[in-house]
């Protein structure tokens, strides 16, 4: 699946971005904010990401620019605390602060619209209230909800806050309708 947004497109990984993908996510500060990648994050762990299969109610996404590359990863997964879809995103430090983690996390609503989701969820860890800035951009309301979240980097949970956006307002939005069907 692909997705193309005013300055970015979105595409699978393929194995040969597992460099760029090493280089722009292998910092502490990006990886320590993040659920599921480890710290230290290795090439092996790019490696791995690269090759994983893609489930096609639940996209992961590089981000790229045409004239950079791969600057970052968002997609969709389910948040193993909830059992909702839950949308996940990072940009290499090099391109924060310049809109693409907000036009990212559009893009990949537009997807998960497309696909027939109706309600997405997120959260970021409230010692990074930039995500929260994000998240509200692009379109999420905070549901008032926090709640410990588990970070592989941290090797703890920490608080995290929680939001949503509804996709469709006249559809059943109780969880992951999608994800029954797959």
């Amino acid at each position: 699946m692909f997705h193309r947004s005013e300055r970015l497109f979105l595409r699978p990984a393929w194995p040969e971005d597992w460099e760029a993908i090493y280089r722009g996510i292998s910092d502490e500060e990006t990886v320590h904010n993040l659920a599921r990648a480890p710290w230290p994050y290795e090439p092996e762990h790019a490696r791995d990401f690269t090759n994983r299969a893609q489930d096609q109610f639940l996209p992961d996404f590089v981000v790229t620019l045409p004239e950079d590359g791969v600057i970052g990863s968002a997609g969709m997964g389910i948040d193993e605390a909830t059992e909702q879809v839950q949308m996940g995103y990072w940009i290499a430090r090099d391109y924060w602060g310049r809109g693409y983690a907000t036009e990212a996390a559009r893009a990949v609503l537009s997807v998960a619209k497309a696909i027939g989701h109706k309600r997405i969820t997120a959260s970021h860890f409230v010692d990074n209230p930039g995500s929260g800035k994000v998240l509200r951009k692009a379109g999420f309301q905070p549901t008032g909800e926090i709640r410990p979240g588990f970070s592989l980097a941290r090797g703890r949970r920490d608080p995290v806050a929680c939001f949503e956006v509804i996709l469709d307002p006249e559809g059943d939005v109780g969880g992951s309708e999608m994800r029954q069907a797959a």
